[in-house]
């Protein structure tokens, strides 16, 4: 894994190196505001409804007790829980991120667990002080990855979910799959298969924009030797597929 110009480089076990921009401040701290401004509305609402439900009742010390409870478990869901279950169900993601194409990826380029998203999330209350983010800012502007506290602690990064401009175009992927008859798939090496075995039975564990650079990666270095035209290289992983598919039907009768 290498880094260089805000970019993660990252070498998979099929050494085909894959590379995202890391998300900077400025595009994090836009991810955050929004984060924060449905936090404060949704806040707003739960103070509401607090209050129409304590208003009525019988004052007392116990009342009290459990209203600020109540209040303390609410302000810590809505701090650190907020993020946490969004970044475990979305796959890295918040509204916020969502909203500004950002994902946070483990620096092997695995997806997160919900392991790794609690325990970033649980260093936000640091990572928060002494103001908005000020120890966050503070630990981005220092590392080299733009890591905040609690990326340190879960071993993440934030990444834009485009791929970098350099990186080679994949176009939107179409309805139908490629015919694969026209190709002879026999011409493949075994060393080429176990390449394509190796991302087919990986490319689950691999967040969204990572597993759709990688079968492009190994598309292309199919297509020179299989002579396949443009169009078909459209739906890189469809192609990709059946072409293991077929290697596998024609190793059967030799």
């Amino acid at each position: 894994m290498d880094l260089e110009s805000d970019k993660l480089t990252i070498e998979t076990p099929e050494l085909i190196p894959l590379e995202f921009p890391l998300a900077g401040i400025g595009s994090r701290f836009l991810a955050i505001a929004l984060d924060t401004l449905i936090q404060f509305v949704v806040g707003m609402a739960l103070l509401v409804a607090g209050m129409l439900i304590v208003i009525p009742l019988p004052a007392s010390r116990h009342t009290g007790i459990w209203v600020v409870a109540l209040g303390i478990l609410a302000y810590f869901a809505l701090t650190s829980g907020y993020f946490a279950y969004f970044e475990s169900v979305w796959n890295g993601q918040t509204p916020g991120k969502r909203y500004f194409h950002l994902r946070v990826i483990k620096e092997s380029g695995r997806p997160i667990t919900v392991y790794d998203a609690v325990v970033r999330n649980l260093l936000r209350i640091v990572d928060g002080l002494p103001g908005f983010y000020g120890v966050a800012i503070l630990s981005a502007l220092l590392s080299a990855k733009n890591k905040r506290l609690g990326d340190f602690a879960a071993g993440t990064v934030v990444v834009h979910e485009q791929p970098l401009a350099s990186q080679t175009h994949v176009p939107a992927e179409p309805q139908t799959a490629p015919a694969i008859a026209a190709y002879d798939a026999s011409q493949l090496t075994p060393e080429e298969f176990q390449l394509i075995d190796a991302f087919l039975q990986r490319r689950d564990q691999l967040p969204p924009p990572l597993r759709a650079q990688m079968a492009h990666r190994v598309m292309l270095r199919l297509a020179a030797r299989l002579n396949i035209p443009a169009e078909d290289r459209r739906n890189a992983e469809a192609l990709v597929e059946k072409l293991a598919s077929e290697y596998r039907r024609l190793m059967q009768f030799r």
